[in-house]
This record gives structure tokens, C-alpha cells and sequence, in this order.
């Protein structure tokens, strides 16, 4: 593990250990020179491969030929903030044990530990990689989509940009609801070469994977959304049996009319404009009519799934979801006025529908009274029929 170079008499040492440590002599006709050789090892646990919120561990040895001196350890982050880590209890100086923060996936890169001394004079600075697998998106993002649209969810785990260089698994979930059954639309793996495979996994919907997507990405396509694929989807990354996920909840929206058709003059329609679940306290409905006044618009209430609107002319409508004074998405409906002759038709609907019930009632009535009268004048014929027995029996005991 060592060689000297010939022409400038210079020892090299390769991998090098802490037993290397001490005097290094070198002789040279009556010339002697001695170099002491101080060594430290940094190590870091799970071999600097973390998930995000995991805790590393740094351990700081040290030796020398002389006493080991007390260190002053400064520790930077890959973004060269100074860090303060929770120093273990240690019984010589020979050994430093320290613990970091919760680590997150920004914290991925080359971090840096300042080793200090004054006696013997120390200023050394080492260098360790720290590789945070996980995603550059958010933990958890609200994703809203209309009725028959086209929706492309995305993941990007990170493993390219930290060079993570080891196998890792997969899978895509989705569940209407926090408390029903997951159903798994898609796994992957990715080799320690960074070759990613997918697999699609379910046919509960129609959902395809993109072929141009961009490299280390995780993306569905709904190719036209319907107001049953809402739900939260979810992307886990499994290292050694410990897992990261990210979710994303697709909201959906849709809008509909009861009754549903064209609007006969003087007749009155609700349209309705509903999402597939709560909305957060900084999001509502709105429904707001084109060309019309504010007091036409019809706002939801804080978490309510839907709002609606009473109409009773014909018009262009537009229901808006709006997060933060920002509309996200609309969808309009066209209210349109019933030609006359079905205003008239219905009209006219309404009265033989009327008179319809007023005949039906008095024929109720009728056949009550009917019904009545047969029935009074079957008691009086049974009446009849025992007094004639009664007769004729008393005829035939005389």
C-alpha cells in the first residue's frame, strides 16, 4: 500500500488506515528526517445512503504517535450553512459520535467537517457525500381536474441527480378514500446503472404511461378524466425495506342541470356545480353568470363539495374553483330557452295534466258513492232474505 518515487524520495501511501499513524523516518547518507503522521477517519452510518427524515450518524476517530488531542469539530451542510450536531458522550478523545438532524432530500450533496486542534496545530477539513433518496416534489400536492379533461400526474424521484448508484423499488397506488382499499396501478425498479422498468399493474381504469416522458420520472396519463378517479395517488420508493412516499389528490369537478334540458319560459332549473371531495379553507365554488351582475354569482361555503344556482332565463353560466383568489379550473353550462311551442305544449301538458287529475278525482269520487249505494242496498236484501227465512219458519212450526 505504499511506494516511494525515486527521483524526489517521495513515500506514498494508499488506503490509507488509521494504524498507518506515526514517525515516518527518512535517512539519507547522514541526513535524518522524521515526519509524525496524524490520521482520522470519518465515518458516516448506512454508508451516507439515507430516506428522508432518517438520522445519520457521524463517527470522528483519530491517532496519532503523541496523546490524542481534544478536536473542535465544525460541521457544513452541501449548502455550506453551518450545522450543529448532538455530540454522544464519548470515553476518549480518540473518538467523536455525533448525531444529525432529520435529514430531507435538498439535503443531498457533499457536506464538509472542519477538524481543529491547537496543540499539536490541526486544520483539517474532510469531506463525505450524504445521499438523500426521495422526491423533488412536495410530500403531499391537490391536483384539480374537470369531467372529461386530460390529467398527467408526475413523481421526480431524485436518484439521478444525487447519483444514488444502488437498486431501488417501486409503485404507483391510488384509493378513492384515506380509508378504502388501495389498488396498485404501476411498479418499477431502477438498477444501480439507473435503467428504470414499469410495469402496469391494474385495469380498474383506463390510464396509460407516456412514452416520452422525461428520464427518472414516475407519470400517469388519464386520457379522459371521469369523476370516479379522484382519489389520492400515491408513489413509493422502497431502499432496504424502509419507504418514501409522495401524494398527490386529484380533485375533480363536473357540473349538471336538474331538470336537464331546454328551460320552458316561466319554468325554473337548478344547475348544480360539485367536486368529488372537500375543498381546504382557503378554496370555494363559485358560480357566476356571463354577462351578468354580482348578484347573480353564488358562492359555496367553507369545505361544502357543491353549490347551486336557481335559473329562470336562458344564459351562459361558468362554475370557477378558486384557491387563494386564483381560479384553477371552469366549466360552463349553456342554459337554453325551450321554443314556444314546447313552452305550449308544455302548458298545455300542464293542464290536460291538471284536468287528467280533476277527472280521476271525481270518478274516484263517483265510484265511492257507487260503491256506497251498492253496498246499502246489499245489507237491505240480506235483511230481506232473514226476515222471509224467519216467516217461513214459523209458518211451518204452526
Amino acid at each position: 500500500r505504499s511506494e516511494i518515487n525515486p527521483n524526489s524520495k517521495h513515500l506514498k501511501l494508499f488506503d490509507l488506515r488509521l494504524s498507518d499513524a506515526g514517525i515516518y523516518t527518512c535517512e539519507y547518507d547522514s541526513h535524518t528526517v522524521s515526519i509524525s503522521l496524524h490520521v482520522f477517519e470519518l465515518t458516516i452510518s448506512l454508508d451516507g445512503h439515507f430516506l428522508p427524515n432518517e438520522v445519520p450518524e457521524l463517527t470522528l476517530m483519530q491517532n496519532s504517535s503523541h496523546h490524542q488531542p481534544n478536536l473542535i469539530i465544525t460541521l457544513f451542510n452541501s449548502k455550506n450553512n453551518r450545522v450543529i450536531p448532538k455530540l454522544l458522550q464519548s470515553k476518549t478523545p480518540q473518538k467523536y459520535i455525533m448525531k444529525l438532524k432529520q435529514l430531507e432530500a435538498a439535503d443531498s450533496g457533499m457536506w464538509m467537517c472542519h477538524v481543529r486542534s491547537d496543540s499539536p496545530l490541526i486544520n483539517q477539513n474532510i469531506s463525505f457525500d450524504v445521499k438523500v433518496l426521495g422526491f423533488q416534489n412536495p410530500d403531499f400536492e391537490r391536483k384539480y381536474a374537470t369531467v372529461d379533461s386530460t390529467v398527467v400526474l408526475s413523481w421526480h424521484p431524485n436518484f439521478q441527480k444525487i447519483k444514488w448508484k444502488k437498486g431501488f423499488t417501486g409503485q404507483l397506488n391510488w384509493k378513492q378514500q384515506e380509508s378504502a382499499i388501495a389498488h396498485e396501478l404501476l411498479d418499477f425498479n431502477v438498477t444501480a446503472g439507473e435503467k428504470q422498468h414499469e410495469t402496469k399493474k391494474s385495469s380498474h381504469f383506463q390510464f396509460e404511461i407516456p412514452g416520452s416522458k422525461p428520464k427518472s420520472t414516475i407519470e400517469v396519463k388519464l386520457p379522459k378524466v371521469h369523476f370516479n378517479h379522484s382519489g389520492q395517488y400515491q408513489c413509493q420508493l422502497a431502499y432496504n425495506r424502509r419507504y418514501v412516499r409522495s401524494k398527490i389528490e386529484l380533485v375533480v369537478m363536473k357540473v349538471s342541470a336538474n331538470p336537464v334540458g331546454p328551460l320552458p319560459r316561466g319554468a325554473k332549473m337548478t344547475l348544480i356545480c360539485q367536486v368529488s371531495s372537500p375543498l381546504p379553507s382557503n378554496a370555494h365554488l363559485c358560480w357566476e353568470r356571463v354577462n351578468g351582475t354580482q348578484m347573480d354569482n353564488k358562492k359555496s361555503k367553507q369545505h361544502e363539495v357543491k353549490v347551486e344556482v336557481n335559473v329562470s332565463a336562458a344564459g351562459l353560466w361558468n362554475c370557477h374553483l378558486i384557491e387563494d383568489n386564483e381560479r384553477k379550473i371552469s366549466l360552463n353550462y349553456a342554459v337554453e330557452e325551450a321554443p314556444v311551442w314546447i313552452s305550449y305544449v308544455v302548458i298545455g301538458a300542464s293542464i290536460g295534466g291538471s284536468v287528467l287529475v280533476f277527472g280521476l278525482a271525481c270518478l274516484c269520487i263517483i265510484s265511492s258513492i257507487s260503491w256506497q249505494r251498492r253496498r246499502q242496498r246489499a245489507k237491505r236484501m240480506a235483511r230481506a232474505r232473514q226476515y222471509l227465512l224467519e216467516n217461513k219458519t214459523c209458518q211451518c212450526q204452526q
